[in-house]
C-alpha cells in the first residue's frame, strides 16, 4: 500500500492550567503573510530534506529501487528467502515514499498558491502511479503460494515475523486480489483515480476566493475558514453571524454544479473499484481492508438516528438560554455566557502537556520534545490549507498543522491533533516499518481521548460557576461534532453513494435534497434551518478526500469514552491495568485487525450499547448543563 492511500499532577503543571485561564499576553499574528511569522511557529522541513535537489535524489533512489523490486517478479515461489527479499526491498521504497511525498506535500498545505510545489507534488503522484503498476504482480503472485504452504514457511523463517499479520491478511482478502492482469489494469487507472480529490482541493483551497462583509461595529472581516470559524463563536450579534454564515456556505454553494460533479465522480470511481474486486456495495469494499463488518456502520447510524432527542434537548436549552425567539445552525457556535479571555497558543500548548500527566512521565517527556521541534505550523497565512491535522513521516515523526486562533476551540484542536502525534510517536518506536501504520479506524482514539484529559483537568481546576458551565458546553458541543455530526456525515455518504450503485442520477438537486432532509432529521424542530445550508455538503472536505473516513470519528468518539472511563475511574489498581491497555493499543501500530486491537483495550464495538453509551451521556450532560445554569443565574 502506498502512502498516497495511507491515510497521530504536579504544581508545574497546575499553574500551566491557570495560566491558561489568565487574561492573554500574547494574541496570534495580525500578519496572514507567512515570511512575517516567527519561524518558531513555523515548519521546519529540513528534517525530511535540506532541500529540494536532495528531495531529488531522493525521488531518483526511488526509482531504482523500484526497478529492482519489478525484477524480483516470479522469484515468490522459490521459498522464505526470497518472499523476505521482496518484503524488505517494499519497505526500503516505502520509507522513501513518506520522505519524497511529505516534502512537497506539507510546503503545498502551507502555501496552496506555489504553483512550483504543486507541479512537484503532482510528480510524486505519477511516481506512486508507475509503482502501484511496477508492483501489481506482487500480490497475485504471493497468493499462488499456497496458504499452508506460506504458514509453514512463516513458522520457520524468524525474520519474516514482522510481515506475519500482512501476508496472512493478504490470504484473508485473497477473493478480491483480481489476477496479474486485473491487478495492472487498475493500478492504471491510480493516477487517475486520486484526479476527482485533487480537483476538488483546488477549487476549494486555491481558487476560491472568500467575501468580506461588514460587521454591525463598522469592521471589516474576510470570512476565511478560521475567521469564519471564530467570528461565529465569539460575535454575540445574531444578525452578523447570519450574513457571515449566508456569505461563507454560500461561497460554495456559487459553485456547487462543480462541486456535484466532482462528488459524482468520487462516488461512481468508488462504486466501480467496489465492483472490479466483487464487492456488493462500496461499503463492503471500504471497509474490507480493515476487516469491519458492515453492521458496524449501519448500527452506528440506526442507533444514533433513534437518539437524536438529547441532541434537539441541548439545541432548545441553548436556544432558551440565548434568549433567541429563533435558533439556527450558526447559533450553536457561539457561548451561552460570554468570557472575554483568549487563548494564545503557548498557554494552550502547555496546558495540554499538563493535562496528558495520567498516561505517565515518558508519554509526557516525548510530547514535550515533539511539540518543541519545529513540527507545529501555528498560524493561519495566505493560502494555508484550513483546519488542522497530523502527518507522519517515517524515521522523522509527525508534522502536525493547526491554525490556532487564540479560541477554547482551538485549545482542544491542539489537544486532538497532539493525540494523532503521540500516537504516531509511539506506534513509529514500537513498530517495525511493515506494521508502524495504525488504521484510521483506531486514530481517532488517541485524539478523542486526549481532548477528554484536557476537558477532565480543566473542570478539575475551575471553580467558577460560569466557567465551568462553558467547560461543560463544550463537552457537549464535542459530542454534538464528534459524533452526532458525523454520524450525519456518514449517512449522507451511504445514501449519496447508493444512489450510485442504483444508477440513479448524483446532482447538485439530490444531494442538496439529502443534506437538507438530515439537517431535519438530526435537529428536528429545535432548529431553523436556513436554505443556504442544503450546500453544506460542499464544503466537506471528507467526502471528496476519503469517502467512508467520517463515521470512524463516531465510533473512536465511543470507544475513547469508554477507555477514558476506564482509566479515570474505579481503583488504582485498575487505572493504572487500563492506562496500560490504552499505551499498549497507541504502540500496537497496525499489527492486528483494528477491532481486535481494540477489543484487547477494552472496547467492543460491535455491541449496541457502545454506541447508545455515548447517546446516554449526552443526555446526563445536558441535565448537568441544566443544574450549571440555574447556580448562574
Amino acid at each position: 500500500m502506498t502512502l498516497a492511500h495511507r491515510a497521530k499532577a504536579t504544581a508545574a503543571a497546575l499553574c500551566a492550567l491557570i495560566a491558561l485561564l489568565s487574561p492573554a499576553h500574547a494574541a496570534k499574528p495580525e500578519t496572514r503573510n507567512r515570511a512575517e511569522i516567527a519561524a518558531e511557529f513555523r515548519w521546519d522541513f529540513s528534517a525530511i530534506y535540506p532541500n529540494w535537489a536532495a528531495w531529488e535524489a531522493g525521488v531518483a533512489d526511488m526509482e531504482a529501487k523500484m526497478d529492482a523490486f519489478a525484477k524480483l517478479k516470479g522469484t515468490l515461489a522459490q521459498g522464505p528467502a526470497a518472499v523476505l527479499k521482496a518484503y524488505q526491498g517494499y519497505d526500503e521504497i516505502g520509507k522513501l515514499q513518506y520522505l519524497v511525498y511529505r516534502y512537497p506535500q506539507l510546503q503545498r498545505d502551507v502555501d496552496t498558491r506555489d504553483q512550483a510545489v504543486a507541479g512537484r507534488f503532482q510528480r510524486v503522484g505519477a511516481l506512486f502511479a508507475k509503482f502501484d503498476t511496477a508492483t501489481s504482480w506482487f500480490t497475485p503472485e504471493l497468493l499462488k503460494v499456497p496458504q499452508a504452504t506460506m504458514e509453514k514457511w512463516l513458522a520457520e523463517t524468524p525474520a519474516l515475523a514482522a510481515y506475519r499479520f500482512t501476508i496472512l491478511d493478504n490470504y484473508r482478502q485473497q477473493k478480491h486480489v483480481l489476477d496479474e492482469n486485473g491487478e495492472r489494469l487498475l493500478s492504471l487507472a491510480g493516477q487517475f483515480n486520486r484526479t476527482p480529490q485533487t480537483t476538488y482541493q483546488e477549487l476549494s483551497t486555491s481558487d476560491i476566493k472568500f467575501p468580506s462583509i461588514k460587521l454591525a461595529d463598522g469592521k471589516d472581516v474576510t470570512l476565511s475558514p478560521g475567521n469564519y470559524a471564530a467570528l461565529l463563536e465569539s460575535n454575540p450579534n445574531q444578525a452578523d453571524r447570519a450574513r457571515a454564515a449566508a456569505a461563507h456556505v454560500g461561497t460554495y454553494g456559487a459553485t456547487a454544479n462543480t462541486y456535484a460533479a466532482i462528488y459524482n465522480a468520487v462516488a461512481q470511481r468508488d462504486w466501480f473499484m467496489a465492483q472490479a474486486r466483487n464487492f456488493p456495495t462500496t461499503l463492503d469494499a471500504a471497509l474490507e481492508g480493515n476487516n469491519i463488518p458492515r453492521q458496524v456502520v449501519e448500527t452506528l447510524v440506526e442507533t444514533t438516528r433513534a437518539g437524536t432527542a438529547p441532541l434537539q434537548r441541548y439545541l432548545r436549552l441553548k436556544k432558551k438560554l440565548l434568549g433567541l425567539q429563533e435558533f439556527h445552525i450558526y447559533d450553536n457556535f457561539v457561548p451561552v455566557f460570554r468570557s472575554d479571555k483568549t487563548y494564545p497558543y503557548e498557554q494552550a500548548r502547555d496546558a495540554v502537556l499538563a493535562s496528558v500527566a495520567p498516561l505517565g512521565t515518558d508519554y509526557g517527556t516525548r510530547y514535550r520534545r515533539f511539540v518543541t521541534g519545529g513540527r507545529i505550523d501555528v498560524y493561519e497565512n495566505e493560502g494555508k490549507k484550513s483546519g488542522a491535522y497530523s502527518a507522519g513521516v517515517y524515521g522523522v515523526g509527525p508534522y502536525l498543522l493547526l491554525n490556532h486562533n487564540d479560541t477554547l476551540d482551538a485549545v482542544f484542536t491542539l489537544a486532538h491533533e497532539g493525540g494523532h502525534a503521540m500516537h504516531t510517536v509511539l506506534s513509529y518506536e514500537a513498530q517495525p516499518f511493515a506494521t508502524a501504520d495504525y488504521t484510521i479506524f483506531v486514530a481517532e482514539v488517541a485524539s478523542t481521548t486526549n481532548e477528554r484529559f484536557l476537558l477532565d483537568k480543566l473542570l478539575q481546576t475551575t471553580s467558577d460557576p460560569k466557567e465551568r458551565f462553558l467547560l461543560l458546553q463544550h463537552s457537549v458541543q464535542e459530542i454534538v461534532n464528534t459524533f452526532y455530526t458525523q454520524v450525519m456525515f456518514a449517512d449522507f455518504e451511504l445514501q449519496a453513494h447508493r444512489l450510485v450503485e442504483k444508477g440513479e442520477p448524483v446532482t447538485t438537486e439530490v444531494l442538496n435534497q439529502i443534506y437538507a432532509g438530515l439537517l431535519k432529521t438530526y435537529y428536528g424542530d429545535a432548529v431553523t434551518v436556513d436554505d443556504f445550508y442544503k450546500f453544506t455538503w460542499s464544503r466537506i472536505s471528507h467526502f471528496f478526500d476519503t469517502p467512508y473516513y467520517v463515521f470512524q470519528y463516531a465510533t473512536c468518539f465511543a470507544s475513547s469514552a469508554q477507555l477514558f472511563k476506564a482509566m479515570t475511574g474505579g481503583a488504582e489498581a485498575e487505572r493504572k491495568a487500563a492506562t496500560e491497555r490504552y499505551l499498549t493499543l497507541l504502540k500496537s501500530g497496525g499489527n492486528d485487525h483494528p477491532m481486535a486491537q481494540l477489543q484487547k483495550a477494552g472496547v467492543d464495538l460491535t455491541q449496541r450499547a457502545t454506541v447508545q453509551a455515548v447517546v446516554d451521556q449526552m443526555d446526563a450532560l445536558v441535565t448537568r448543563m441544566e443544574a450549571e445554569a440555574e447556580r448562574v443565574r
